[in-house]
């Protein structure tokens, strides 16, 4: 009898819904804080709610990672429906998230065979990792080849993000290596991007246009693209206009569009316009 195969994976990898349906992935959401009111990110608060209380509201939202129970139940769930289990998560100097999916495997009454794998990344260049994985499942794939195809695909991996400002980040202690550009006194656009699983800055422009244009330009370093993933928080229509733009580079039909959820919106801010790609430089 084939060996039934499902993928786990944290609400910061901001995989689109209806990607997430189409191929059965368990999201497992981050904790959203305002103050003593504690939310699961996109389940009891959905992103457009978040960050509307993210310009409005003067209580500075906090994350923390998933509860051990929410693994727990799953792990559970999941027993009646797969074999096999893998647990896709965030970096790890990001989000202790692997942590608590290792922790509720002791918990666990019941549960199928279960490997935790960190990607290294966030946001849809986790989601991309999480999503090549999934099909390889869906085709058929026994744990042990859905882990090598993302193991593969995490060096092919990447990540820019355009900011207006890095007060999210500094507040929000994921600021990394980018704490460099906090001393300037111009008004600048920041471009970080992920190494070795941290945050880092890549540049800076001066106008919120050549950011946009930094990203098109790293979209064009790449000789081949497997899979692309555009996001943003509160401006799609600046998102949308990049895809428009790289349509000759990869058909914008073929684009993830993505909204960034609450767990990682909180630390990069409601402007934030990111761009992952699964492919070669």
């Amino acid at each position: 009898m084939a060996v039934t195969v499902k993928i786990i994976t944290d609400s910061s990898a901001s995989i689109p819904p209806s990607v997430v349906e189409e191929l059965g992935l368990t999201i497992i959401p981050s904790l959203i804080r305002f103050g003593d009111e504690v939310y699961r990110d996109g389940v009891d608060l959905t992103t457009e709610q978040f960050y509307e209380r993210l310009t409005t509201d003067k209580t500075h939202p906090t994350t923390s990672v998933p509860t051990p129970q929410s693994f727990v139940d799953a792990y559970e769930k999941l027993a009646e429906e797969a074999d096999e289990v893998a647990v896709i998560t965030i970096s790890h100097k990001l989000s202790a998230v692997g942590d608590v999916a290792r922790q509720a495997m002791d918990l666990a009454k019941k549960r199928p065979r279960v490997e935790i794998i960190d990607t290294t990344w966030a946001l849809m260049s986790e989601g991309l990792i999480v999503i090549t994985a999934a099909r390889a499942a869906k085709d058929g794939a026994s744990l042990d080849e859905v882990l090598e195809v993302a193991r593969r695909n995490i060096p092919r991996t990447d990540l820019r993000m355009a900011f207006d400002t890095l007060k999210y980040l500094e507040r929000g202690g994921r600021i990394g290596k980018a704490q460099a550009l906090l001393g300037s006194v111009l008004k600048i656009n920041p471009i970080l991007g992920l190494k070795d699983g941290e945050i880092y800055p890549v540049g800076r422009e001066h106008s919120r246009s050549k950011a946009i244009e930094n990203l098109y330009n790293f979209v064009n370093s790449f000789s081949r693209i497997e899979e692309m993933a555009i996001g943003d928080g509160t401006t799609p229509e600046e998102a949308d206009g990049l895809a428009e733009r790289l349509n000759d580079k990869f058909p914008a039909e073929r684009i993830f569009r993505f909204k960034v959820t609450a767990s990682v919106g909180a630390h990069v801010g409601p402007h934030v316009l990111a761009v992952a790609i699964l492919g070669d430089k």
